[in-house]
């Protein structure tokens, strides 16, 4: 676990530079540390939720088969020009210090379909000097053409595993807090992990968040709790579509997957029971759909919109 005092966020400053120190099944963890020592990274494809350890463990690799390698954000970055340019420039020369060369492309499922398209020659064309990992939350919008040149690696965590792993991410947590002097309540702690787990980049961010004035304690929970729908419920129930639109707005930061998620686990208490059924079936057609939309915020408010117009609201 580095500690960078340099890096304002917690997620960046703590991030685990080996795969040793990474928090993963024990499964995948044999799989990383048996590529991480060998000579070379093979051309990888890690899917999973968000904040599960996909990226940092593509740069633990590189860092510990002493590869020279670069991160690109595909989704900033995510146009055949990229490939053209950047990629190019850095996979067709040859590393000054002589080692193997690696692509790291983060959120790949972002990338267009002309950039994924010229990727799949191009990750061949270059395969004796470089190799590619691909970081993706949605597999299914990788082509397949392009899975096919890469070993797929799932950041799947099977029931039986989330208790320990809950348990060694509370353990870092707390080590995290000592070190920004930052004291806590263990019970509210293991609520904020409880809830967020396993996106572990979210947990962070709350504690870095809740944690500004020197402690996290049931205060703080209650305050979690109070700002995570209550808004935009009250928004939902008026039927009051700008301020449902601003709500998504201002929380973009929220996964979608998270929302419907917590609506899903509330439902008992958000609608009347006659109406559950239908909103299961909104929040499973809308979570399906934002694998493939172009446009996240808008399938969002569309999600909302159904829901404001067909369910009978407590």
């Amino acid at each position: 676990m580095q500690n960078d005092k340099l890096e304002f966020l917690w997620a960046q400053r703590y991030r685990p530079t080996t795969i040793a120190d990474c928090i993963l099944p024990d499964a995948l963890k044999t799989t990383f540390q048996g590529i991480a020592s060998g000579e070379r990274v093979p051309s990888l494809l890690l899917t999973g939720g968000a904040g599960v350890g996909k990226t940092t463990v593509a740069m633990a690799l590189c860092d510990e088969v002493g590869a020279d390698w670069i991160l690109i954000n595909a989704s900033n970055e995510n146009g055949i020009d990229t490939l053209r340019t950047k990629v190019s420039q850095f996979a067709t020369t040859v590393s000054f210090t002589g080692a193997k060369k690696v692509v790291v492309l983060d959120e790949a499922d972002s990338m267009t379909p002309n950039m994924q398209t010229g990727l799949r020659a191009f990750v061949e064309d270059v395969s004796k000097n470089t190799t590619f990992i691909l970081t993706a939350n949605y597999k299914n919008k990788i082509i397949e053409p392009l899975q096919s040149r890469f070993t797929p690696i799932d950041f799947k965590i099977k029931s039986s595993e989330k208790p320990q792993l809950a348990a060694q991410f509370m353990r870092r947590a707390g080590q995290i807090l000592d070190l920004e002097n930052v004291t806590y309540d263990k019970r509210v702690l293991a609520e904020i992990i409880q809830k967020h787990f396993p996106d572990f980049r979210r947990i962070l961010n709350e504690l870095q968040r809740y944690g500004v004035n020197g402690s996290i304690d049931t205060g703080a929970l209650a305050n979690q709790e109070a700002t995570t729908l209550t808004d935009l419920l009250k928004s939902l129930k008026a039927k009051k579509f700008q301020e449902v639109r601003k709500w998504v707005a201002q929380n973009s930061d929220i996964e979608t997957t998270t929302l419907y998620h917590e609506m899903y686990v509330q439902l008992s208490e958000l609608v009347e029971p006659k109406c559950i059924p239908d909103v299961v079936l909104i929040l499973a057609r809308y979570g399906y759909q934002d694998a493939f939309v172009v446009d996240h915020e808008i399938n969002t408010v569309a999600a909302l919109v159904e829901l404001m117009q067909a369910v009978v609201w407590k």
